[in-house]
């Protein structure tokens, strides 16, 4: 069996801009899926093609709202009821994943949940990128194949040949990625220090490392309110950096995200386009990851190793 009709991908509502993306870059045609929705705001999953026997890669963030999520359980759920050989999630930004632990008493955790249920409605893989916490792949009892968004961004850098470089974690949890990033550009390592009077609100941030004349980027998981990166750049330039860029692999820029990032000192805000963005924000930037989850997805097809799909 070829492998044009050995496997086939579909997309949820949301995600189909990427998904379109990446079935242009594998050379196959995206399924045909239906999702009809009803005036409670209820809505229903329908295959418009065969599908028994094919290894299924069903494409889609699950971003907020909750409809994502439930979008790709109901496709889940019809492809396993369909006799689909194999079930791969392809979730390019994992929602929930901040919760994956108990940091105060009696918390959820919502990372482990949404494993249990993807699990429970009956995948038999995950494809994914840039989990919040890389431990999230232990929750689940199936194949994880984690990408990096370093494997897109670390070439635009390279690209902009900046001089006097430096690498910047906004906060010490971050630091090990960040770290990867300037052990692999051979480029000093600064971090910062701070401090939270409640989620997604900064109380305070200390730098540690010298900036001073360096242009600096600094590098996250996501952006949500983009308080903390935006404090960030606008502290390292008062300490006399060059210029501070960021990279971040989810553009999940919520409230008031946008205007921060327009309004700070930030040359550039440069995103993987794993979750889409719509406002209009001159300091943004998205760079596809289509060809790095196409390239995954024929390598799986073909039980072929994906570890040098990793730069870092």
């Amino acid at each position: 069996m070829s492998e044009e009709n050995s496997f086939m991908v579909f997309s949820g509502t949301k995600t189909r801009y990427l998904a379109e993306k990446i079935c242009a870059s594998l050379g196959v045609q995206l399924g045909n899926l239906t999702m009809t929705r009803f005036s409670d705001g209820e809505f229903a999953v329908y295959y418009e093609e065969s599908i028994r026997g094919k290894d299924l890669f069903l494409v889609q963030s699950t971003f907020p709202s909750t409809d994502n999520l439930m979008e790709l359980l109901l496709m889940i759920d019809a492809a396993k009821r369909a006799s689909a050989k194999s079930i791969t999630a392809v979730i390019p930004y994992f929602g929930w994943a901040r919760q994956d632990r108990k940091d105060k008493p009696r918390v959820s955790i919502g990372a482990k949940l949404v494993a249990d249920i993807l699990s429970v409605a009956g995948i038999d893989r995950l494809m994914t990128m840039d989990l919040h916490a890389d431990q999230i792949q232990g929750f689940f009892d199936v194949p994880v194949d984690h990408l990096y968004a370093s494997g897109v961004i670390l070439p635009y850098l390279q690209s902009l040949k900046l001089e006097d470089l430096a690498i910047a974690s906004p906060d010490v949890g971050g630091s090990k990625r960040a770290n990867t990033y300037a052990k692999y550009l051979g480029v000093p390592l600064v971090l910062c220090n701070k401090t939270r009077a409640r989620a997604n609100e900064v109380a305070s941030m200390q730098i540690i490392g010298d900036v001073k004349g360096k242009n600096v980027v600094i590098v996250d998981d996501m952006v949500d309110t983009a308080g903390t990166i935006t404090k960030a750049a606008d502290i390292m330039k008062e300490a006399g950096a060059k210029s501070v860029r960021a990279c971040a692999s989810h553009c999940v820029m919520s409230g008031p995200a946008t205007e921060r990032v327009e309004a700070s000192s930030l040359v550039e805000m440069v995103f993987t386009d794993s979750i889409p963005y719509t406002d209009r924000c001159s300091k943004v930037k998205q760079i596809s990851v289509a060809d790095m989850f196409a390239e995954t997805i024929r390598r799986v097809v073909n039980n072929e190793s994906i570890s040098n799909q990793y730069l870092v």
